[in-house]
């Protein structure tokens, strides 16, 4: 493996590491996800327990903190789930460079070091939903969401009936969660287990969020179509005090609910503040501009120049 990789992944772990010295705020209660699909069923469940970012949200001890993969290959999982400290991993099949066939090769990858690997979908459709959970994700974020009925029909897609019209048949699923479901388990157990995320970054989803709230497990804000949605795009890293607002609407909404809420960060000391702000799931850091950023540094110091000052952007 190259000095530059191994380089990425220590600068990874010391980003979480400032991002995460501090407590939660405020314990908010467990994690709520609707009626159960089996009222025998425990709360103490093995893919449940499986689930490390359904751990923290029960626990409700401090944010969790995640790591953004938009460059494909099971190597990438692996340097991003082995950052000391993170719980989770989106796979972006949305802005991504990550098809069907690098989402299945990330996600078992992720899940084997007992990360939760949550995979964000292209699109609001139903078959991809399907395709992400049985890939054997811990969770799925959704994109663009605007309307009410839309979040009824991704929580539906989720869900096995009775809760929900999800189809059930893949041996792939079970086995990214330790120990391994029986096919019988994973579908007792699947309802409770796996986290339903939509993302609010749409104007007409903000002016929903409170009825949104209640229909699924995680909020998360999308600053930059939030902000370009709402007139007021983020330039320069500059976030206009109306889409502060509206952040902090999204997150007030969560909490209100009974629900968790997350935001895409640009880096550590953004990443802070969110969590000093009381969001529970907060993403930290990209693959790709950290990538570059590491890159760039490298020769900046190596030319003489000094130290590489990271842009606030995606």
């Amino acid at each position: 493996m190259s000095r530059s990789v191994v380089r990425v992944g220590a600068k990874l772990q010391r980003t979480v590491a400032i991002s995460r010295k501090l407590q939660h705020p405020k314990q908010l209660g467990p994690l709520v996800t609707g009626p159960r699909f089996q009222s025998t069923m425990s709360a103490n469940a093995n893919m449940l327990r499986s689930n490390r970012l359904a751990q923290v949200f029960r626990e409700g001890q401090r944010p969790s903190m995640g790591l953004w993969q938009m460059i494909p290959g099971s190597n990438v999982s692996r340097i991003l789930a082995r950052t000391d400290g993170v719980d989770w991993v989106m796979v972006d099949c949305e802005h991504g460079n990550i098809d069907d066939a690098a989402m299945h090769e990330a996600v078992p990858a992720i899940a084997a070091l007992g990360v939760s690997p949550i995979v964000r979908i292209p699109d609001l459709q139903p078959w991809m939903v399907k395709r992400a959970l049985d890939s054997g994700a811990h969770g799925i974020l959704v994109p663009l969401i605007r309307t009410v009925d839309q979040v009824r029909d991704v929580v539906a897609a989720s869900k096995f009936p009775p809760l929900g019209r999800r189809g059930f048949g893949s041996p792939i699923a079970p086995q990214n969660f330790q120990p391994v479901p029986s096919f019988t388990e994973y579908l007792q157990q699947a309802n409770e287990s796996l986290l339903t995320m939509v993302q609010i970054e749409t104007q007409e989803a903000l002016d929903s969020v409170e009825e949104i709230a209640p229909l699924v497990d995680v909020l998360f804000v999308g600053p930059f179509d939030l902000g370009n949605n709402i007139g007021h795009p983020i330039i320069e890293g500059r976030i206009d005090v109306e889409l502060d607002e509206a952040i902090t609407r999204v997150l007030r909404a969560a909490v209100a609910a009974g629900k968790k809420c997350g935001i895409f960060c640009t880096g550590g000391e953004q990443a802070r503040k969110y969590a000093e702000a009381g969001f529970h799931m907060i993403s930290v850091a990209t693959d790709y501009t950290a990538l570059g950023a590491v890159m760039a540094e490298s020769l900046s110091i190596a030319q003489g120049k000094g130290d590489y000052q990271k842009a606030a952007s995606y």
